[in-house]
């Protein structure tokens, strides 16, 4: 059996105030939870954009560890 209640945010709010702290903390937690599963992850351009950048000089090192690495391979 389910019942729908509509409430508005006012008296949501004061109910929520009434609640003794035990069953705030649950609420918070439930609360929590679902924001956590409701993020989930990332989409993949989301991740690379907010990812690590290299710096020009690291660009550098890695460029001339190629070189050095190309010219071991050549000899």
């Amino acid at each position: 059996m389910q019942v729908q209640v509509d409430i508005e945010f006012d008296q949501l709010v004061k109910i929520v105030k009434k609640l003794p702290p035990v069953k705030l903390r649950q609420l918070k937690k439930e609360i929590e939870k679902k924001s956590v599963k409701e993020k989930g992850k990332p989409d993949l351009k989301t991740l690379l954009l907010n990812g690590p950048v290299a710096t020009k000089k690291q660009l550098a090192t890695i460029e001339n560890n190629r070189k050095a690495i190309n010219q071991w391979r050549v000899s």
